[in-house]
């Protein structure tokens, strides 16, 4: 998935770079016919490039030509302004003054327009881009929690563990399991998570269990049907995963040996999943066999449980 959020920035800049060099020339052909004059200089001006270099290479002086050059663009623009067009209107002018619109400083350096560009992709292609622009650290709002000490206590520790989840994700890629009724902050904090992590740099992906065992469904069928590009690829190749409302899924052979080939094959990857579940402990045991079971509160996994009231519900 990376390679395919990185294309998608770079041909976005690259689009920005067309779209500006179409804009410039487009400018100046309008003015050559409106100006018989600067398409005589445009003309003279194109010329000059080759003239440059055969007397370079014949040992010649550039020096009049160069001044020549200066003279002819500074005639250009007092024409460009006297009809009544900024004197810079036909310069090429770049989105990012800083790369030239190439996303590279130097040839080397990334630019901070392409870095952006690549977070906003994957913010996109994790499947929660509206969600992350709204629910973070920041704004999770504890006080929500302060009708019982005991309750808060706990919430307060969740978003340390979360926050703490993500300074050392780098280090360190456990499991999270999140357990608690609706409302009670579950998605908040997975999603802030998320934010966090993408704009560190990671892919992550984000989606209910019943929609990701429908992308492996999906697959099966058109597996039989020539190429194809799998949609299941993204879960089992991502840097984290984000499986929200496990347990609505419905249940079936095929669903139970998807997570737990899902589940064991990110294990043995090392890579990291976060489950979010409204179900207890024990119903998960009671849904999931056993093997099941183990990944989903298997070593690594740390597991935050999710009280109070429901959030959404104003009491």
């Amino acid at each position: 998935m990376h390679n395919d959020v990185y294309k998608r920035a770079k041909d976005e800049i690259e689009r920005r770079r067309t779209a500006n060099i179409a804009l410039a020339d487009s400018r100046s052909e309008l003015l050559r016919e409106e100006s018989e004059e600067i398409r005589k200089i445009d003309e003279e001006l194109s010329g000059t490039g080759l003239m440059l270099f055969k007397i370079a290479c014949e040992g010649g002086d550039i020096a009049p030509l160069k001044e020549r050059n200066q003279a002819l663009v500074k005639k250009r623009r007092e024409i460009i302004k006297s009809l009544g067009y900024p004197e810079d209107y036909t310069d090429l002018h770049y989105t990012c003054k800083e790369c030239s619109d190439t996303g590279f400083i130097g040839g080397t350096k990334m630019c901070n327009c392409l870095k952006e560009l690549i977070i906003k992709e994957r913010i996109a292609a994790s499947g929660i881009g509206d969600l992350i622009e709204k629910q973070s650290f920041d704004n999770f709002d504890l006080s929500v929690y302060a009708f019982d000490e005991s309750v808060h206590t706990k919430m307060r520790a969740n978003l340390a563990a979360a926050k703490n989840y993500v300074k050392n994700f780098g280090k360190e890629r456990g499991n999270l399991l999140l357990i608690g009724k609706t409302g009670t902050g579950k998605t908040h904090i997975s999603t802030a998570i998320a934010r966090e992590l993408i704009h560190k740099g990671y892919d992550v992906i984000y989606d209910s269990a019943q929609n990701i065992i429908s992308d492996f469904e999906d697959d099966r069928f058109r597996s039989g049907y020539g190429n194809f590009e799998p949609k299941s690829e993204k879960h089992l190749e991502c840097e984290l995963l984000i499986i929200d409302d496990l347990g609505t899924e419905f249940a079936s052979q095929f669903t139970l040996s998807t997570i737990y080939n899902l589940l064991n094959s990110r294990q043995n990857k090392g890579l990291a999943t976060i489950i979010s579940t409204n179900l207890s402990p024990d119903e998960l045991a009671k849904r999931y066999e056993d093997r099941i079971y183990s990944r989903i509160i298997g070593s690594g996994c740390k597991v935050l449980a999710f009280v109070g009231k429901d959030r959404r519900v104003s009491y």
